[in-house]
């Protein structure tokens, strides 16, 4: 036994199937004996696990929005998990710096054995105005919030006159013709043609969906034959599937494609585009000295090349024993947290390690309406048989019973009830918000991230350094630059000697508003230079 009586910490990053199983093997096969030793900490930025193939049925409606998720916590109940975002991951130091959370504090986790199971990401920064404009499709989030969106553009079309107008909001377009994007696609077809029915004054001839596919055909994954059944259903529905086409730029009212043979631009009016690609990788992982274009290769041992080091899921790169390369799906991820959790305990114990050789089950697809495309250890479905598989498997794959019962409840239910067609408004954080603060309370202390720039709007504040009085606020003035500025610690406490009213301008804002709005920089320019040993702005308004 070579588990020492030092605790073992092992820190697994990310909340997708990979990580989450990883943490879920670990507790399963660890020894009564070592449990006192080992110390397992998840980090996530949702307190659940999304089941990814069911999110187009929240879109629809054939599901209960919650019943797509599963609670870590009950799922892996003796691991530790986190709820922040990664910020940077140290390799010389074995840290993980983690974003701030309730308090504007970050936090540090040194690791014994760090998983690096973070996915990856829409990539806006390719495309011109996807990063403003497209709405992503990964998480439960990006699900409702198109589901709104939707339900919104039918809502306002249902009293638009212009027919300009009508016609941009009943357009819908969805980039990416893989499993993400023809399964949006058509659930999305199948909601439409439903809700429709609940609005008199627009004639469902209006609806117009459109997805686009750079490569020769839709769903490059499976064998030809069952892609190609799949394009002939959707088209049947009405869906304008187009080939050899993709995002050339996009905006709140357009999107503009480019023709891959030609190089011919088109620019059609829409209120909606859903974009499924292009993915990239974590910045958090395409910032690792081990990464290789945004993923770590890893060893048949899912080790990477620095020792204690592991990647699971869509950033890792697994080579397999005939020279293949793991595929980027949820089946892998699964057996890779397997064989990754194995592999943790055998070093820790000194025992042979295993190798992960797992080249797949087979695939589905669902096209809505009782109808799907499957290929499952070489035997090959279509329509309402495949559906049926489609859904058979995912039912038992949902993490826990409880869930499992669920998913049925509502399946059987969307067979003999009208789908939901309410709108559901979702207040996000401000990024510049008002502030109010009775007399003696602390806006920041020192010592805490710097994460906004205040404003007095009113009343009267005081800055504090050990304990002493050294500045006092008061209306029109401006405080906490600084540390965002020089990316530092508060080095002075704030409290409000009267109530105060402030606005706060997050950081990303404030960047924003340095870089792009004219006068801002210059503006803070003068303040910062005003305050003695404060950093300077950069030209750029860095």
């Amino acid at each position: 036994m070579v588990v020492s009586d030092a605790t073992t910490r092992i820190v697994i990053l990310g909340g997708g199937f990979g990580g989450v199983y990883t943490a879920r093997h670990l507790e399963r096969m660890l020894r009564r004996r070592e449990r006192r030793r080992v110390e397992i900490t998840l980090v996530s930025k949702e307190n659940y696990i999304v089941f990814q193939p069911l999110l187009p049925e929240v879109i629809s409606g054939s599901i209960d929005m919650l019943h797509a998720i599963s609670p870590i916590r009950r799922f892996a109940k003796h691991t530790r998990l986190v709820t922040r975002e990664v910020e940077a991951i140290d390799l010389e130091r074995r840290v993980v710096r983690l974003a701030p959370g309730h308090l504007p504090r970050p936090l540090e986790l040194p690791y014994d054995h760090l998983v690096v199971a973070l996915g990856n990401r829409l990539d806006g920064s390719t495309i011109p105005g996807v990063a403003e404009h497209a709405i992503p499709f990964k998480y439960l989030g990006d699900a409702l919030h198109l589901r709104n969106h939707v339900v919104g553009c039918l809502e306002a079309a249902a009293t638009e006159t212009d027919p300009a107008e009508r016609a941009l909001l009943l357009t819908f377009v969805v980039a990416g013709g893989g499993f993400s994007g023809v399964e949006c696609i058509a659930e999305l077809q199948d909601f439409l043609r439903d809700a429709v029915r609940a609005y008199p004054t627009i004639d469902a001839r209006e609806l117009r969906l459109i997805l686009l596919q750079r490569d020769a055909r839709i769903l490059p994954e499976l064998r030809e034959s069952l892609a190609r059944f799949a394009h002939r259903v959707l088209a049947g529905r009405g869906v304008d599937v187009r080939l050899g086409v993709g995002l050339a730029s996009l905006s709140a009212r357009s999107v503009t494609i480019a023709h891959k043979v030609g190089g011919a631009c088109e620019t059609i009016a829409a209120a909606t585009c859903v974009a499924t690609v292009p993915a990239g990788p974590h910045p958090v992982v395409a910032a690792l000295p081990i990464a290789d274009h945004g993923r770590v290769p890893v060893s048949a041992e899912l080790e990477s090349a620095r020792a204690g080091v592991w990647a699971v899921g869509d950033c890792a790169r697994v080579q397999l024993h005939d020279g293949s390369a793991s595929p980027p799906t949820a089946q892998h991820a699964l057996r890779q947290a397997k064989t990754c959790a194995a592999n943790i305990l055998a070093t820790m114990r000194g025992t042979p390690r295993r190798t992960f050789a797992f080249t797949g089950l087979g695939t589905l697809a669902s096209l809505g309406r009782r109808n799907a495309v499957a290929e499952i250890l070489g035997l090959r479905l279509k329509g309402l048989p495949a559906w049926l598989l489609w859904r058979g498997v995912y039912a038992t794959k949902f993490p826990g019973l409880d869930g499992q019962l669920r998913l049925l409840v509502d399946w059987v239910l969307d067979a003999f009830l009208p789908r939901n067609i309410t709108q559901l408004r979702v207040t996000h954080t401000e990024a510049v918000a008002r502030e109010h603060f009775q007399a003696g309370e602390t806006v920041f202390a020192a010592g805490d991230y710097g994460d906004k720039v205040y404003f007095v709007v009113r009343g009267e504040l005081e800055a504090l350094r050990d304990g002493r009085p050294i500045a006092t606020l008061r209306d029109g003035d401006v405080f906490g630059e600084a540390a965002l500025i020089a990316m530092m610690a508060r080095n002075a406490t704030v409290r409000a000697v009267t109530a105060a009213d402030v606005v706060s301008v997050s950081r990303a804002a404030f960047e924003t508003l340095l870089r792009h709005v004219p006068g801002v920089a210059p503006a803070m320019e003068r303040i910062v230079g005003a305050r003695s040993g404060a950093p300077r702005l950069a030209a750029n308004g860095h």
